[in-house]
């Protein structure tokens, strides 16, 4: 089986890196098209990979197509790429808010895979959620979900509303998260503590809280009354979260990156 990524940015690379040990593609080098020099030659020096700069090139011999381009970029590539494909051919995308009508339509292709990864597939740590056409076999799924998964974990959902509801959840959620530290390292220095030091307290904080989470079975609201005792430091702070309806603007937060993502596929 031949994969081809096209688009060798950050998302591209994170992908045929992991896919690259995939037990699936049985020792078969990723092929990768970028249109940059530059980045031509940093894919020539590894190994596992066979670089590309022109579709005519590769997108014949690919099996399985990942489109990992700028969506502003997916218009063009469709009209280049659709004479070159044939209907046994199947397209992954991993572009945000590019609907698979509009692949469907662009490329002619029906086998399609529509994927929202997150910014922790960089460390082998991310989330995809992803959803097949009717066209796509069971097998077939199976295999991308394989795919996906050297990236991290996948979660394939039932319709498109939930591809875009995933990038207000685990799409832009990292930057919450990165939010929510910033914040905390800010309060540290304030408080006194060195830039270093506030920034190992809150980053050690927030990897043993999640550890602790994924090796329980207890609720974040258990683990809130865990770690809070009624009139204590922790309480207090939960309270002042409460109060400033903390809870209401995260949810806020993340239904406002949901309906950006509903209305970019709209565009």
């Amino acid at each position: 089986m031949k994969v081809l990524v096209i688009g060798a940015g950050n998302m591209g690379l994170t992908y045929a890196e992991g896919m690259s040990k995939s037990k699936r593609l049985n020792n078969e080098n990723i092929m990768v098209l970028d249109k940059s020099d530059e980045k031509l030659k940093e894919l020539n020096e590894i190994s596992y990979f066979d670089a590309y700069k022109e579709l005519g090139d590769c997108v014949p011999k690919a099996d399985i197509i990942f489109i990992a381009v700028k969506p502003y970029h997916s218009e063009s590539l469709f009209e280049e790429i659709k004479p070159l494909l044939n209907s046994n051919q199947m397209a992954v995308s991993v572009m945000a808010g590019v609907t698979i009508e509009t692949i469907k339509a662009g490329t002619g292709l029906s086998k399609v895979v529509r994927a929202m990864p997150n910014l922790p597939a960089q460390i082998g740590q991310g989330l995809t959620s992803f959803i097949a056409t009717s066209d796509v076999s069971k097998e077939e799924v199976a295999t991308v979900e394989d795919l996906l998964n050297t990236t991290g974990k996948s979660i394939q959902v039932e319709s498109e509303r939930f591809i875009d509801a995933s990038t207000g959840i685990s799409g832009s959620g990292p930057a919450y998260v990165f939010y929510f530290m910033q914040s905390m390292m800010e309060a540290a220095e304030k408080m006194g503590f060195s830039k270093n030091d506030a920034t190992l307290l809150v980053s050690q904080t927030f990897k043993g809280a999640v550890e602790l989470f994924n090796q329980s079975d207890l609720t974040p609201q258990s683990w809130m009354e865990r770690v809070a005792s009624k009139g204590g430091t922790t309480q207090a702070a939960l309270d002042s979260m409460d109060n400033n309806k903390v809870n209401a603007l995260i949810q806020e937060a993340a239904y406002a990156a949901f309906n950006r993502a509903v209305e970019l596929g709209k565009q």
